[in-house]
């Protein structure tokens, strides 16, 4: 009768935990949809269709490369040359053992497993996407997506979640501030300098305040990304354990409203008037800081670590501007320059973890990243041509690339008409 009750808990666990960890997964599916929203608001009307022909095409390509290749470059059961590289064959199992009990301490299935994984690393290129927006050529791209995500991504992976050299050389990134966040920030960062900025992105009346076409869009993908956040770091847990999913989840919001308080302030401060789009990428700056720790960190050191995450995000951005890199979302700011703040952060806030490792850890994963996406992108140029030519970039990449408009059965009115709108008729 004991080992009846004894197996009866156990079920019953192990359905709460799968079922959390598929929900977690569902969530972080839901932040594609958010990438999707910020990109478009942030671009330009002109590129509507095409940045979202992007973000959907890039969760499909991460979903299928992760399924041939990544998972198990990423979980390979046993890596070679120290902890550096391991492959455990192409394509995903189907070993019933995998849907039972047995699987990762009964926590959840093979392929509960994989698809929470599958979504993590289809977020590392949507990272990359946001930065090269508005010129660059859709086939350059989604080719560089294909081969960052099937190789890159789960090769970093693998040397700290899949208990290669930084899992040994006690590197702590719980959620993936430099796995995921920093490995998509890097690429976004060499994929911006090779292409160049947007015609005219830094004359006069644009070097301050470049267009954007939907401010409001822009919210809503923020939001949907926080939202999607409870999942992304919430589902890090890899259990449904309340104790630990709930810290995980409090941290995450102290330090995303932190991030967009300070950024929101400090922008007020600047400009002398309250900037949405910095209050906005303040709330992500937050979020990509604390996921490193968000396991770890007191709720009053995730709320130190997102405010200035958020700081740092509105520094970083005028750095680009200075420097005349164009980044159409903020990219680089909130997910490298963050990301690198976040895993430093776990350091220097929590005695445990070394702050010799966390440095380790982002200097191995910037001299990996940088010299793979160079390569990827310098591939790119050549066999596609990586950045439209200026014709198709002042026509719009919906036009060029698509033949397509966002917003095509919509009459535009001039000023006149809209405050006469039976005279226009």
């Amino acid at each position: 009768m004991e080992s009846e009750v004894a197996l009866t808990t156990a079920d019953a666990l192990f359905w709460v935990n799968n079922t959390w960890m598929l929900m977690a997964s569902f969530m972080v599916f839901l932040m594609h949809l958010g990438f999707a929203c910020l990109e478009a608001g942030l671009g330009q009307a002109k590129n509507t269709v095409n940045i979202l022909f992007k973000n959907l095409c890039v969760l499909a390509i991460g979903l299928l490369t992760y399924a041939a290749v990544g998972f198990a470059l990423m979980y390979p059961g046993e890596s070679y040359a120290g902890g550096v590289f391991g492959f455990a064959g192409f394509g995903i199992g189907t070993d019933a053992s995998g849907l039972g009990i047995a699987y990762a301490d009964g926590h959840y299935t093979y392929w509960t497993d994989f698809l929470f994984q599958a979504m993590f690393a289809a977020t590392a290129a949507t990272i990359v996407s946001g930065a090269v927006a508005e010129r660059v050529r859709l086939s350059a791209f989604l080719a560089f997506a294909a081969v960052y995500v099937a190789f890159c991504y789960p090769i970093v992976g693998m040397w700290h979640w899949g208990g290669g050299w930084l899992k040994e050389a006690a590197f702590h990134d719980f959620a993936g501030s430099t796995i995921v966040h920093s490995v998509g920030g890097w690429a976004a960062l060499v994929g911006a300098l090779m292409l160049g900025a947007r015609h005219n992105r830094f004359s006069e009346d644009t070097r301050q305040h470049p267009k954007m076409h939907s401010l409001p869009l822009a919210a809503i993908g923020v939001l949907l990304l926080w939202f999607g956040w409870y999942g992304f770091n919430g589902g890090s847990v890899l259990s449904a354990d309340p104790a630990q999913v709930s810290y995980a989840v409090v941290t995450t919001t102290l330090a995303a409203a932190s991030g967009v308080l300070v950024a929101a302030m400090l922008s007020w401060a600047i400009e002398k008037k309250p900037d949405l789009s910095m209050a906005l990428n303040g709330a992500l700056a937050g979020l990509v800081a604390v996921t490193a720790g968000a396991d770890v960190l007191t709720p009053m050191a995730s709320i130190v670590v997102g405010g200035i995450g958020g700081a740092l995000s509105l520094v970083a951005t005028a750095a680009l501007v200075n420097m005349e890199i164009d980044d159409p979302v903020g990219a680089v700011p909130v997910h490298l320059v963050c990301g690198v703040w976040g895993t430093l952060a776990v350091g220097l806030f929590v005695p445990e973890v070394s702050v010799v490792s966390q440095l380790v850890g982002i200097g191995a994963t910037a001299a990996f990243c940088v010299p793979v996406s160079f390569g990827l992108f310098k591939a790119a140029d050549r066999i596609f041509g990586l950045r439209v030519d200026l014709e198709e970039e002042l026509g719009g990449l919906d036009a060029g690339e698509h033949g397509q408009e966002a917003y095509g059965d919509f009459l535009l009115l001039t000023t006149e008409e809209a405050r006469h709108p039976l005279a226009a008729k």
